[in-house]
């Protein structure tokens, strides 16, 4: 059917062993195209091992990848980047003695000339490319030039994300945005990826955090000690349901 939605990565029967350790399980995923989707379990569930395969930072033991209809191999996170994949992982990856544009463009640095160690930097273009992504995903910060190590970790995570935004062209994977942020810092992220929708492009979003994850997904994920143990929608589950599936009961 010409309304059927877009299938943008699929995972068949995805395995990931470390040793004697089966970390993820003959996992068969499908995301489509705009849509938000939260993979939840408790620690050990596979969740991150499952980022880790579908963006190249692993190797899977044993399944298939296909990304916008076309069977993928990533042997690292660039390639994933090259067709459009963003991924913010726990570590957020920022430099804390750079600022927000060279944080925003590392490795992708606008420049006026190319010659490669003496090329020049267009920093005034990378800081009005980053005014511009910042104002597009609704986040504040006073002063764009202070260097990251100087910000809380509710702004780290937001200049994590409107990195992600700013590039991704199709996907963006979130591992854990929200952890170890106090409250209000949570909500700021969770507004952030409620206006990644307005961009319409679709997310995975990795939590422990339930309401975090029945605010924002449209569907709902649960890994069981690297199984998919089901799959709900917030609008016909509840948060005890959810939690049953994550611990078996």
């Amino acid at each position: 059917m010409a309304d059927d939605p877009k299938v943008i990565l699929s995972t068949e029967g995805l395995t990931k062993y470390y040793g004697g350790v089966h970390a993820l399980e003959s996992a068969d995923f499908v995301l489509y195209d705009r849509e938000h989707v939260a993979i939840v379990g408790d620690n050990g569930a596979g969740k991150s091992t499952f980022v880790r395969q579908i963006t190249g930072v692993e190797r899977p033991t044993a399944g298939k990848i296909r990304f916008d209809g076309e069977l993928v191999e990533f042997t690292g996170p660039l390639e994933a980047r090259e067709v459009g994949i963003e991924t913010v992982f726990q570590n957020l990856a920022l430099a804390d003695d750079l600022d927000v544009p060279s944080n925003i463009y590392l490795g992708r640095e606008e420049i006026y000339f190319n010659l490669g160690p003496f090329s020049f930097l267009n920093e005034r273009k990378m800081l009005q490319k980053s005014m511009d992504a910042l104002e597009r995903t609704g986040i504040k910060i006073p002063d764009l030039k202070s260097k990251i190590r100087h910000m809380s970790g509710g702004q780290r995570q937001c200049v994590a994300i409107s990195r992600a935004a700013s590039f991704a062209s199709k996907l963006i994977i979130m591992d854990e945005p929200t952890a170890a942020l106090g409250v209000p810092e949570q909500r700021k992220v969770i507004e952030l990826i409620r206006r990644l929708r307005q961009q319409d492009v679709a997310v995975i979003f990795i939590s422990h955090n339930l309401v975090d994850i029945f605010a924002v997904a449209d569907r709902i994920l649960v890994l069981r000690r690297g199984l998919a143990a089901g799959e709900r929608r917030p609008s016909e589950s509840s948060h005890d349901e959810v939690v049953r599936l994550m611990v078996g009961g």
